[in-house]
C-alpha cells in the first residue's frame, strides 16, 4: 500500500501533467486566434502594418501566453474537482462498506 507522501506526491505529478496539457492546448488555440487577428490587422490597419517585427511577434506570444495560462487553470480546476469527487465516492463506499459489515447486507435476503 503506498503511503500518503507517495499518493500526495503522484497526485501533484498528475495534476501538473494536466497543467501543462492545458497550457500546450490553450497556447495553440490562443495562437490560432492571435495569428489570425494579426493577419487581419496587417490587412486592415496601416498602424498594424507600421509596426516593427518585434513588436508583432511580441503581440502573438502574448496572445499564448494569455491562453496557457487560462486554459492550465480550468484544467487544474476540472482536475482537482474530480479528485474530489473521487475521493467522496471512495468514503461513501467505504462508509457503506462498514455499514454492511456491521450490520448485514440486507436482513430481509438473511430472514426469508
Amino acid at each position: 500500500m503506498p503511503s500518503i507522501n507517495e499518493s500526495k506526491h503522484d497526485e501533484a505529478v498528475d495534476a501538473s501533467w494536466e497543467a501543462t496539457r492545458g497550457a500546450i492546448s490553450g497556447a495553440v488555440k490562443w495562437g490560432i486566434a492571435s495569428a489570425l487577428l494579426g493577419g487581419v490587422g496587417y490587412a486592415l490597419s496601416p498602424i498594424y502594418r507600421g509596426l516593427t517585427i518585434q513588436f508583432k511577434v511580441y503581440l502573438q506570444m502574448s496572445g499564448m501566453v494569455l491562453g496557457s495560462m487560462i486554459e492550465a487553470d480550468q484544467r487544474l480546476r476540472q482536475y482537482e474537482a474530480r479528485v474530489r469527487a473521487q475521493r467522496r465516492l471512495a468514503r461513501d463506499q467505504a462508509y457503506w462498506a462498514s455499514f454492511e459489515k456491521e450490520f448485514g447486507k440486507n436482513e430481509d435476503e438473511h430472514g426469508r
